[in-house]
């Protein structure tokens, strides 16, 4: 099969797809590692395994239209595995396996069968001391943009400032450019869990941005400068909230995005791409949707 991807955008060949069986219904507050879960939680809104089968499952069917060979987790018991993309990532042709977050560690095993099949020249395992989790790194062709926190006391501190270095390491001739993100374990509202919440390559040179998500104002400077103002889609602080950077790109022409957002939709569309609708409410109070489900494997260079 093979293993390439240098962009978020390029024709989608493979792909590792989350699964929601026998994930965890009734979770604890204190064993909570996210606001946006925390805030269900309080609420009494937790979804249910079944609305959360149903809804990547939907998803499941979408990849498969567009011929997409899709892969799966084996399932663990009482453990949430909707969301691959933290647990491993691809750039170019490697495979990273990345020590996570201790509460989520164990999702590796789930895709152990897929990383075991790999030679071992394809895979690249991260050193305990550097975190980084796969929905902080953004491709784009040259650049590998890494979203990181250098509070490492907070639970939504994923990725280390030292990931930078580590990357720059393994592809000396990319530009790696770090964010330092706005965190809060507590409100979703000021918190970026990752940089995939707050900012996502789109189409052939867009870019779905949430400019209020990074610490230091200079960030978006750099980022506007490299896709162009007239290229930046920006959603406000309560379309972050809802996921709405968190579609995923079949390819530049055909994206999957929630069926209820209604004007990243309308702008999508009138850049003649294709919008494929999936309704994920239940998934987003997880914190992540379409982006956050997938491990793309590979894309056509």
């Amino acid at each position: 099969m093979g293993l390439y991807i240098n962009n978020e955008t390029n024709q989608l060949v493979s792909v590792i797809l989350g699964i929601a069986d026998d994930m965890i219904e009734n979770q604890s507050i204190d064993k909570c590692i996210d606001p946006k879960t925390k805030e269900n939680i309080l609420n009494n809104t937790f979804p249910s395994q079944e609305d959360c089968i149903k809804e990547i499952e939907r998803f499941h069917e979408t990849l498969l239209k567009y011929e997409i060979e899709v892969f799966r987790p084996n399932i663990i018991k009482n453990l949430n595995q909707i969301f691959t993309r933290d647990i491993a990532f691809v750039v170019e042709n490697k495979f990273f396996i990345p020590e996570i977050i201790d509460q989520r560690n164990n999702e590796k095993d789930g895709i152990k069968y897929f990383s075991n099949s790999l030679k071992e020249k394809e895979k690249i395992l991260v050193p305990n001391t550097i975190h980084i989790e796969g929905g902080d790194i953004i491709i784009h062709n040259d650049f590998i943009f890494i979203g990181y926190s250098k509070d490492d006391k907070l639970k939504v501190a994923r990725t280390s400032y030292n990931s930078i270095k580590f990357m720059q390491k393994h592809f000396p001739n990319k530009k790696v450019i770090g964010f330092e993100m706005i965190k809060d374990d507590n409100n979703p509202y000021k918190n970026i869990l990752h940089l995939d919440c707050a900012m996502q390559p789109v189409g052939k040179n867009k870019l779905i941005i949430y400019k209020d998500g990074f610490e230091n104002k200079e960030d978006y400077e750099k980022i506007k400068k490299i896709f162009g103002k007239n290229n930046l889609i920006y959603i406000d602080q309560k379309e972050m909230y809802d996921g709405n950077s968190n579609i995923f790109s079949i390819n530049s022409n055909v994206v999957v995005s929630d069926s209820t957002f209604h004007r990243l939709n309308d702008v999508l569309t009138g850049y003649k791409i294709t919008v494929e609708k999936v309704y994920y409410r239940e998934i987003s109070k997880f914190g992540g949707l379409f982006r956050c489900s997938t491990l793309p494997l590979k894309r056509i260079k």
